[in-house]
Parts: C-alpha cells; sequence; structure tokens
C-alpha cells in the first residue's frame, strides 16, 4: 500500500460523514497518474504554493495601494490568513483539511494589481467595448486552468477548482463541498478581521469608531470569537451555522468598513490614478499586440482581448507601475 492510499484510508476512519475523502474527488480534467505520497487536494496544493501566479500575490494590494510601510496585508498575506482560518475550522470539524488549505490558497490568483479596484477597471473596459465582464474569481480559475505551466494550467481537482469559482460573497451559488464554503466564510472572516486593523494602523479610523453594539458581541477578539462560534454551531451538521447575533456583529462590522474604509476618501486618494493607468495599459497593448509575451499574429480580436486581460490582470502592483512609466513617462536625455 503506498503512503497516499494510507492517508485516504485514515480519511475514511477520522473524518466527518460530510466530510470531502480525498479517494472520492471526481478527478481532474486531465486524467493523471496518482501520486505513490500525496493524495489529491495535497498535490493541488503544492501546485498553488509552486505556481507563479502564487508568487506574484507578495506585491499585490490587499486595501491600501502599494503600501510601503510592512506590516499592511498584502494579497499574499491576505490568503495566508484565509489559509489559516479555513484550516483551523476544518480540522476542527474533522472535514478535509488538505482541500480547505489548496482552495485558499487559489482562491485569488486571478486578483489583479490594486486589489478591487484594478479589478472594477477592467470590469468596465470589458462591459464598455466588448460586450463582456471580469470577475476575479473567474480569472483565477482560468489562471490554474489555462494561463499556468505555460498555457498547459495545473490541471487540478474538481472539487479545488469548484471552490476556488464560487468562493466570494457575491456568488449566488455555493460550492459543492463544506470545505469550499468554509474558505468562502473564512475569506469573508479574515478580510473583515485584518481589514480592521489595517485601517486603524494607516489613521483611516479610530478603534472608537468601531460600531459598540457590534463589537461587544465580538469581544477584544473578534477573530477568535468568530471562528469559535462558527466550529462551536457547525459540528457534527451537514452545513455551517453561526449564532444569529454573531453573525449579525460580524455583517454591522462589515457594514461600517464598507462605508468608512473602503469608500473613504483618503483610503481611495490613489484609485484613480489607477485607474488611467490601466486603462492606458490595456489602450497600448489592443494597439501593440506584439509586446505582450506570447503575442500571436493569427489572434481575432476576442483572443487578443483575453490575452491582454490576462498579461494586467497578471500584472503585480510594482510591474504595473515600472511599465506605465517605462512607456509613457520621458526619460532623460543623456549624452552617451
Amino acid at each position: 500500500m503506498t503512503i497516499r492510499a494510507e492517508i485516504e484510508e485514515r480519511e475514511k476512519k477520522y473524518m466527518s460523514p460530510y466530510a470531502c475523502l480525498a479517494a472520492n474527488s471526481k478527478g481532474r480534467k486531465r486524467k493523471e497518474k496518482e501520486c505513490d505520497l500525496r493524495t489529491v487536494f495535497q498535490r493541488d496544493r503544492d501546485r498553488i504554493i509552486h505556481s507563479k501566479a502564487f508568487r506574484r500575490l507578495k506585491h499585490k494590494t490587499q486595501v491600501f495601494i502599494s503600501p510601503i510601510e510592512d506590516h499592511f496585508r498584502t494579497r499574499l498575506t491576505h490568503t495566508l490568513e484565509v489559509s489559516q482560518i479555513g484550516r483551523t475550522i476544518a480540522r476542527a470539524l474533522r472535514l478535509n483539511e488538505d482541500l480547505a488549505e489548496a482552495i485558499a490558497l487559489g482562491h485569488d490568483l486571478g486578483h489583479t494589481p490594486f486589489g478591487h479596484s484594478g479589478e472594477d477597471v477592467i470590469d468596465y473596459i470589458l462591459k464598455t467595448f466588448y460586450k463582456s465582464h471580469f470577475k476575479h474569481n473567474e480569472q483565477s480559475l482560468r489562471v490554474v486552468d489555462f494561463i499556468e505551466k505555460d498555457g498547459k494550467g495545473l490541471n487540478l481537482s474538481h472539487e479545488v477548482r469548484d471552490g476556488i469559482m464560487y468562493h466570494p460573497q457575491k456568488e449566488k451559488t455555493f460550492p459543492e463541498t463544506l470545505e469550499g464554503r468554509i474558505i468562502r466564510l473564512a475569506d469573508h472572516i479574515a478580510y473583515i478581521n485584518h481589514d480592521t486593523e489595517d485601517s486603524i494602523r494607516a489613521g483611516i479610523i479610530k478603534k472608537e469608531d468601531l460600531p459598540k453594539a457590534a463589537m461587544q458581541v465580538l469581544g477584544g477578539n473578534p477573530l477568535d470569537t468568530l471562528v469559535k462560534n462558527v466550529i462551536k454551531n457547525s459540528i457534527d451538521s451537514p452545513e455551517l451555522k453561526m449564532d444569529k447575533n454573531v453573525e449579525g456583529a460580524m455583517q454591522e462590522l462589515y457594514s461600517f468598513l464598507y462605508n468608512n474604509v473602503y469608500l473613504n476618501p483618503l483610503a481611495k486618494s490613489e484609485e484613480w490614478k489607477t485607474d488611467n493607468l490601466i486603462k492606458t495599459l490595456f489602450r497600448y497593448y489592443m494597439d501593440h499586440p506584439q509586446a505582450l509575451y506570447d503575442y500571436d499574429k493569427n489572434w481575432n480580436e476576442h483572443q487578443l482581448v483575453q490575452a491582454v486581460v490576462d498579461f494586467i490582470a497578471g500584472m503585480t502592483d510594482r510591474f504595473a507601475i515600472n511599465k506605465y512609466e517605462e512607456l509613457f513617462v520621458p526619460h532623460e536625455w543623456r549624452i552617451k
């Protein structure tokens, strides 16, 4: 018996009847020989960690654009916090921790530079001129299916791909697995917690500004309160649950952040620049497709637009800024 098979047997004996067992995975789009050491979900996790898109997350905005101060979250640290929360909940509920971790690590691979403002700009361009749209979760799926590994994709399992696709709270469709639903909730919990901390650090809000009724419920450590409440209410259950007052407090805190941080003029003061930057880069690459790394002269318009979207969405904040400066900011002329 291989080590993988031994792990799969332990899962069958130990895990909750509501867990998604690795041995029961619906598999990959392209069949592959199984690994002797790792289950399908462990293998997916490793493929994501070793991907170029994952490494680039360290230089992509979470909320504050290109923060110089080291203690603000980036898209990578957000992803790691989602993973930690997801693993904790999955472990406590005897669900598949490996599956939850893989979904968490892959959920934001398609995020644009400059956070949601970058996502909104690309979406605006596509809706206005090309009868299309852009969502970061769909782009994350595109990254793992088509872009990574020189266009071959990572060939991830159905369950991880499903969790990536349906992780946003705005998606009406929920992930098929409880592990995917854990990450959907963990993502929400993570950014409510760390966006609160970062906004206080940045001076956007003060601790005493936080909604008092909500904070009275959530206490001094909202992250701990939320995670423990989910676990307490979801043990041996086919669904994730929270106490109504705790869930209500979480949503009240999110509404406060939305109105006082995400729409705050000071926090958003640089966004008009990113809007112009992305629009300018988009026009340039549409007019100069040969500047794209994988240019193909046989592309039709749809393929060209997709190539430009892939290229810009994959940029880090600093790469996008450097490209803009290289292309549009005059350089000093010097005698050689």
